[in-house]
């Protein structure tokens, strides 16, 4: 989908990050491309709030601003095609929401600024030189989970829990440093860890059977391919009458157990502003920090605990966001 181009009408003081000038009214146009690897709604929301956030600084589609939207639904080639347009379009900037679609678009051009969002691990990704001082044409903001918290939680509402199994696709850097980092934790409190990987969303249901009678809980990262097909899963696991703990509050909506978490929503918002500030140039990636999610939250869902029968402690509701 293409937005469509349209005029500035009032005055932004950006001033050296590029654009155009819109006809007759001596005002800039900036032309940002959004590019979200698929469909789900932790991606949904980063992508909204992405472009909120650059209206809350002044950038707004229909006055100063036209926005190039492309979902590539998971499709490699897709993906390919989206960053051969974007380079051609000579873009002011490009938003890359997840770690495959940053990547693609980073092999395809050095030169156009590059803001991620709902990325783990920039380093490991081979995105930027380092976290603190990227180095190249890529920044933006990651959702690298509170992982210990995660746990400790799982522990506080299932204290029984003795064996986790998770799933996750082999496609993901993100998944592999959040399941590295889980199962060192979990393994540090006595517990063990059983993994089992995925390729496609048809490998769900047969992973999630492999695990069922030998885990007592499921930890589920914030991957993708399991947030695509979260329903599937929670099938499987809830006639089992075993909690999913997960990695972000939208797999809570969907009908997971709970999770401590971000909002990735207000994370679209914070990098927003991290590219308005290059689109103002205040800012150049190459020296603009990684940041963190600076809003997180515990996520509840009262009626998948009493589907499994588990209740909810009060300390874990006083400051919860409660999915009925």
């Amino acid at each position: 989908m293409v937005a469509a181009a349209l005029f500035a009408t009032a005055a932004l003081t950006a001033g050296c990050g590029g654009g155009d000038q819109a006809a007759g009214s001596g005002e800039k146009t900036y032309h940002v491309g959004i590019v979200q690897l698929v469909e789900h709604n932790a991606l949904d929301a980063a992508n909204k709030g992405f472009v909120d956030g650059l209206k809350e600084r002044g950038f707004e589609e229909g006055k100063n601003l036209t926005i190039d939207r492309q979902n590539a639904q998971a499709d490699q080639s897709n993906l390919q095609n989206i960053a051969q347009r974007f380079v051609s379009a000579k873009l002011d900037l490009i938003c890359a929401i997840a770690t495959p679609a940053a990547q693609t678009i980073a092999n395809a051009t050095k030169d156009i600024p590059i803001l991620g969002t709902a990325i783990t691990d920039y380093e490991g990704a081979k995105l930027v030189k380092s976290n603190k001082e990227p180095g190249g044409n890529v920044s933006g903001t990651s959702d690298m989970n509170p992982i210990k918290e995660q746990i400790d939680l799982l522990l506080k509402l299932k204290p029984d829990a003795k064996v986790i199994g998770t799933i996750y696709s082999s496609s993901e850097v993100n998944s592999e440093v959040q399941i590295k980092a889980m199962t060192e934790y979990a393994e540090s409190k006595g517990l063990t860890v059983k993994v089992a990987t995925i390729s496609t969303v048809n490998d769900i249901q047969q992973a999630a059977q492999s695990l069922i009678g030998s885990v007592d809980a499921f930890y589920e990262p914030t991957d993708n391919v399991i947030a695509s097909a979260f329903p599937t899963l929670l099938d499987i696991t809830n006639s089992a009458k075993v909690p999913v703990i997960c990695g972000e509050p939208n797999m809570v909506k969907v009908g997971g157990l709970a999770t401590y978490g971000i909002d990735y929503y207000k994370l679209g918002v914070q990098t927003g502003h991290m590219a308005a500030d290059v689109l103002q140039g205040k800012a150049k990636t190459a020296t603009l920090p990684v940041e963190l999610a600076k809003d997180l939250k515990v996520s509840v869902n009262k009626k998948n605990a009493e589907l499994l029968g588990i209740k909810l402690p009060e300390d874990v509701l006083k400051d919860a966001e409660v999915v009925e």
